[in-house]
């Protein structure tokens, strides 16, 4: 397997090592915390204590949401480093491609930024011999909005003007609209840049599940993964869209706020009739994801989120990231390494990575029913 290596960010104290494509990262055996022989950020060695590797052995391979693409990184290297002759290979490439290959049976896991649909479920059945697919949400998070006007460092915007942005209805930075949220900023007449993802994401379904119901005049369109509105400019996955805004004058897209941290990319503030707009901060992510409801049966943990929420401090434009997996019919030569290295997850130290990388923690709650499942997978 080739190993991708395009980018090198640090991201917090643990440090990120970004790459696009396939994931695929080797174990570290020295004891010094700070680097690698060439120069890439070791594993935390705290996180090590955590992870427990059973019977985990071989390969795992999975793929799915480049929104979890950081979290993630992080915590194949840490499992990997424990785990000695394991190597995991997660492929960042979108929620919908994720669930196809989850689909085909060619992943362990897949990474979705949307809970399965009905008819997914059902086609899932094929694979999960006398089970199905489910969803354990695993990574939460904010979806920045990022944006690059020069002069302008701090930007406040509502659910309305957003979608009106969006939907090729507001295409100058100086429109009243945004002038009236942002008093004494002064704002240039540059044309807006409005940038979307291409490929079929559940990161685009949580945006516009939040302007459909935050924002439901401004926004006529339905919440889908595949974006619908007119205008605007395509790129391919969060790192996609970020690397355009950071290059872009006038340029605003839609990332999950790593993207935006690891690369000092401006983010919007959001007016959600709170006393103050709201940042978009793990901690701020965290506090709209408390508020979320299970809506799955069984051991399917699909959670309802409120796009709507006034909460002082919550920032309602979230994600909340779902390992995909079969309940029952996992293959038996990769289900240990997948209990395994979800366990570690959801653990206390696998948590504690999220917060620590922009990303925000599974409420306490629900993560705690997330490893109960684990154990039941077979």
């Amino acid at each position: 397997m080739k190993l991708q290596r395009k980018n090198m960010l640090r991201a917090s104290a643990l440090g990120a090592l970004v790459v696009s494509g396939a994931l695929v990262l080797t174990a570290c055996g020295s004891d010094d915390n700070t680097k690698t022989a060439d120069g890439t950020a070791k594993p935390s060695q705290a996180a090590a204590g955590d992870i427990k590797c059973d019977d985990a052995k071989g390969k795992l391979l999975a793929s799915g949401s480049s929104a979890q693409k950081n979290a993630v990184e992080l915590w194949v290297k840490n499992y990997m480093a424990a785990c000695s002759g394991v190597e995991v290979n997660y492929k960042s490439s979108s929620s919908g491609e994720g669930i196809v290959a989850f689909n085909q049976g060619s992943v362990g896991f897949a990474g979705s930024d949307s809970a399965l649909k009905p008819e997914q479920v059902e086609e899932s059945k094929k694979i999960c011999t006398g089970g199905q697919g489910i969803n354990l949400p695993m990574v939460g998070g904010p979806v920045a909005l990022g944006f690059n006007v020069a002069g302008v460092d701090k930007l406040n915007l509502d659910a309305a003007t957003v979608a009106n942005i969006f939907n090729d209805k507001i295409k100058k930075w100086d429109d009243e609209a945004i002038k009236k949220l942002n008093p004494g900023v002064t704002l240039p007449s540059t044309a807006i840049q409005a940038f979307h993802r291409s490929d079929d994401s559940g990161t685009t379904e949580n945006v516009t599940k939040y302007l459909k119901a935050a924002a439901p005049d401004a926004w006529p369109h339905e919440a889908a993964k595949k974006w619908a509105a007119p205008g605007g400019q395509a790129a391919s996955g969060s790192a996609g869209v970020a690397a355009q805004v950071k290059q872009v004058d006038g340029a605003i897209g839609y990332f999950e706020l790593s993207f935006a941290s690891s690369q000092s990319i401006k983010t919007v503030d959001l007016n959600t009739g709170a006393a103050a707009p709201v940042k978009a901060t793990g901690e701020n992510a965290s506090k709209a994801i408390a508020a979320a409801k299970i809506a799955g049966t069984g051991s399917d943990l699909a959670l309802k989120l409120d796009y709507t929420t006034k909460a002082e401090g919550a920032y309602p434009l979230v994600l909340v990231t779902y390992e995909v997996v079969c309940d029952k019919g996992n293959k038996a030569e990769t289900l240990p390494t997948v209990k395994s290295f979800l366990n570690y997850t959801a653990s206390d130290a696998g948590q504690k990575v999220l917060l620590e990388n922009g990303y925000a923690p599974i409420p306490a709650e629900i993560n705690a029913k997330v490893r109960e499942v684990i154990k039941t997978l077979g």
